[in-house]
């Protein structure tokens, strides 16, 4: 038994040692796939305008906008110095990776407002910003040489920026959102920085960015690094999507992505003014209203005539004592003005006509009820 373990062993090392040399391999080329740069690759070095060229590319975040244009007075190692204002912008087309980050788009040719050395410019729209240039020649396009540096020096970012600060309850409201952008440049020229002049833009989408200068105080000298601090604000009610940039020297350093929320106080308030306004209208209507309706001479509202019984009451002998509108109990002269109390009969209808209180005592004076006293016949009237 012993044996036979001793010999297998050999064997199933083997086996679990050529399994993991084929697993190896899998997940260190995609790691390297990951780590690496996004690249692109043009169908075609040099192409007139009105001509179409291919652009591919591998490497770059799945399912990501990338727009491609075509840019001057730019290399791949500075850049486009003037930004997307030197770009064929309205020639520029939009492409969105697939699932492994690759693209493949047709871009047309076009001449750059400015004048070449020229590259295809290809970076994100959303998101993280990353981008890549690669040369391209436009054939009958004017070339140039580029700028010069400033010698004031030559200013770099060597950490991530991002952006400080938090919203107040007047932001719920709709006031500006407002943020500090925090970094850490270095002087990587050879003279002296003082007092540099940064651009901050804030762009909404995929729309341009609007810039604003922002003077940092402080000095950097060569080979040195200082931590800068700038603010950043935007407009009352802004929400949504934003990306701050932070351009110096012509050259765009450095993105951030900024998601504003939105001022739900003043959704809140145009939902209370939509109700309140119709109640303080209906509340004035009620009241004009009120105040114009129609009165009698005496300045009192007409009562119904059953009201009026209740409140006098029948007479004695059981009739109204009112008569006809504007008529006495006879329905000749005019109403009483003192009317006499109703019986008590009359208004206690629990009461029978036997068992009336008026005809329990009478108040009347003496007179003999002797069952002997003579009765006259009906119909004959007692002489004087």
């Amino acid at each position: 038994m012993n044996g036979r373990l001793r010999a297998s062993a050999p064997v199933l090392l083997a086996l679990l040692l050529s399994l993991s040399l084929l697993l190896l391999p899998f997940p260190l080329t995609g790691t390297a796939t990951a780590a690496g740069k996004p690249t692109v690759t043009l169908s075609t070095a040099q192409a007139g305008t009105g001509a179409s060229l291919t652009v591919s590319g591998g490497g770059w975040r799945p399912r990501t906008l990338l727009m491609l244009l075509i840019c001057g007075q730019a290399t791949p190692a500075r850049g486009v110095i003037g930004g997307t204002n030197s770009c064929a912008n309205a020639d520029g087309r939009a492409v969105t990776t697939d699932g492994e980050g690759r693209f493949t788009r047709a871009l047309p040719v076009a001449e750059p407002p400015v004048p070449c050395p020229c590259v295809v410019h290809v970076a994100t729209a959303t998101g993280t910003k990353t981008q890549t240039d690669v040369v391209f020649e436009v054939a009958g396009h004017a070339v140039e040489p580029l700028p010069a540096e400033p010698s004031t020096g030559r200013l770099a970012i060597l950490t991530d920026t991002r952006l400080e600060g938090s919203s107040g309850l007047l932001t719920w409201f709709g006031a500006p959102p407002s943020r500090t952008l925090v970094l850490t440049v270095g002087n990587l020229g050879t003279t002296t920085v003082k007092d540099p002049v940064f651009q901050v833009g804030t762009a909404h989408g995929v729309f341009a960015p609007q810039w604003d200068e922002r003077q940092w105080r402080g000095t950097i000298a060569p080979g040195g690094k200082a931590r800068v601090k700038l603010p950043v604000e935007l407009s009352a009610g802004a929400h949504g999507d934003y990306t701050v940039s932070l351009k110096y020297g012509g050259k765009v350093l450095a993105e951030q992505p900024w998601g504003v929320g939105r001022p739900w106080g003043v959704t809140l308030f145009w939902i209370l003014l939509c109700l309140v306004v119709p109640a303080a209208v209906f509340r004035i209507g009620m009241a004009v209203v009120d105040r114009v309706r129609p009165r009698t001479r005496q300045g009192r509202r007409r009562t119904p005539r059953a009201h009026r019984l209740g409140r006098h009451g029948p007479d004695r002998h059981g009739r109204d004592r009112h008569g006809p509108e504007g008529q006495g109990p006879d329905g000749y002269g005019a109403e009483d003005p003192s009317p006499v109390p109703a019986s008590t009969s009359a208004t206690l209808p629990w009461f029978t006509p036997d068992t009336s209180p008026a005809t329990a005592g009478r108040l009347s004076a003496p007179h003999d009820d002797h069952p002997t006293s003579p009765r006259l016949p009906a119909g004959r009237e007692p002489s004087e």
